[in-house]
């Protein structure tokens, strides 16, 4: 089966340039068109209530910072401007509405190794597997050790 469209999910982190190597193979062989998607997590302060903060400035630079990174990866990629995608929300939500609303046929996700407490609060992947209507690729994207 071909992908017609993919939509890669990225943090903007250091595997990033992994993940999108992955599926630009993949669409390459394909001939499918890629979008790439990045979610903003919303600032949330659930204590000092009582203290008033307006953390839209913040919210808002993080914002413009992950507006440029984008950027950045999405033109050394040649991915066009109507191709990529930057939205404010929960990432597992976020990246099934945007695979929806853009009719994706598979949505390629980072896959971390998870260690510890990471075990028991689940991941991003683990939340697009379970919300995505559509096809998921999880590329590993750890670096591999090296052999003792």
């Amino acid at each position: 089966m071909a992908y017609q469209k993919i939509l890669v999910a990225v943090d903007l982190g250091a595997t990033t340039d992994r993940l999108l190597t992955a599926a630009k193979g993949l669409m390459d062989d394909s001939g499918s068109e890629m979008h790439v998607l990045h979610v903003v997590e919303p600032i949330n302060i659930s204590y000092g209530a009582d203290i008033p903060m307006d953390l839209s400035a913040i919210q808002d630079e993080i914002y413009e910072q992950a507006s440029e990174q984008l950027t950045q990866y999405c033109q050394s990629y040649g991915v066009p401007e109507s191709q990529r995608h930057l939205t404010i929300g929960h990432p597992e939500a976020e990246i099934a509405s945007a695979a929806k609303r853009l009719h994706v046929d598979v949505i390629a996700v980072g896959r971390h190794a998870r260690y510890g407490l990471a075990l028991l609060l689940g991941s991003t992947t683990d939340g697009v597997l379970h919300h995505a209507g559509c096809d998921v690729l999880a590329v590993h994207v750890d670096q591999p050790t090296e052999p003792s």
